[in-house]
């Protein structure tokens, strides 16, 4: 069987990023007009999420990842059975499920953060991925995962504007703040965030990239360790080693 080959070159993977952000946006706007068309629009930006798909084309993206790595549609999961075993809950719904013969090879979560409110999604955002992964490595270290260790990723897409890019003033408490926050944007603390993630081996790795509302699929990559090709690149490497061989 001949080597599974990264379906990308460096160029044509940015131009495929470029297409999922677009995408993004347009989705976001049309389940944002047909609440508003309906006469049901939720508060804030709500309305634009949850119709849900805002995400597949980058689902779609990574899902051809994962089928140039070896595996097949029918050890892909999304939407439906992405439900796994977590240690202080029954079941946690992941975005992404790679499963292969009774083995989970790889499990992904997606988010994105969109303004005016940044502050307080930061901090649900920051609750929920550290959560989210603990209480997996838990359930794997239990054996609620098999044996096989599994390659868990983060990708997060978040609004570039000025209320995400402009320094954030940290607030008083009893402690000062590790000094790495200080003079930060809530974008800066996304970036502390994923890589912190990924250094403490909460995820594997981690995807961090930022857009400006409305564009046509402009978009930029705060840090090269968290940019969409090393985390693609990352989960590729991980299956093609999981996948092999076949019937393991």
């Amino acid at each position: 069987m001949p080597t599974p080959q990264f379906p990308f070159s460096k160029p044509d993977l940015e131009a495929a990023v470029k297409q999922a952000v677009a995408a993004y946006w347009k989705v976001r706007a049309s389940q944002a007009r047909r609440q508003t068309e309906a006469g049901t629009q939720d508060a804030g930006t709500r309305g634009e999420v949850t119709g849900g798909l805002h995400l597949d084309a980058f689902s779609d993206l990574l899902v051809k990842i994962i089928v140039a790595a070896g595996f097949t549609a029918s050890e892909i999961r999304l939407r439906a059975g992405v439900e796994l075993p977590g240690f202080y809950r029954p079941t946690k719904k992941w975005d992404i499920v790679v499963v292969r013969g009774g083995r989970l090879c790889a499990a992904i979560e997606m988010k994105s953060q969109v303004g005016p409110s940044f502050g307080n999604n930061f901090n649900n955002r920051t609750e929920e991925a550290i959560g989210s992964s603990t209480d997996f490595w838990v359930a794997y270290r239990e054996g609620a995962l098999g044996t096989h260790q599994p390659w868990l990723g983060y990708f997060l897409l978040v609004e570039k504007a000025e209320k995400s890019t402009a320094p954030v003033r940290l607030p008083k408490a009893v402690f000062e703040p590790m000094p790495i926050f200080n003079n930060t944007s809530y974008i800066d603390r996304y970036a502390i965030l994923c890589r912190r993630l990924v250094l403490e081996r909460n995820y594997t790795a981690a995807a961090l990239l930022t857009s400006p509302k409305g564009t046509t699929g402009a978009f930029e990559q705060p840090s090269a360790e968290l940019s969409f090709e090393h985390f693609a690149l990352s989960l590729f490497g991980h299956l093609v080693g999981a996948g092999t061989p076949r019937d393991a």
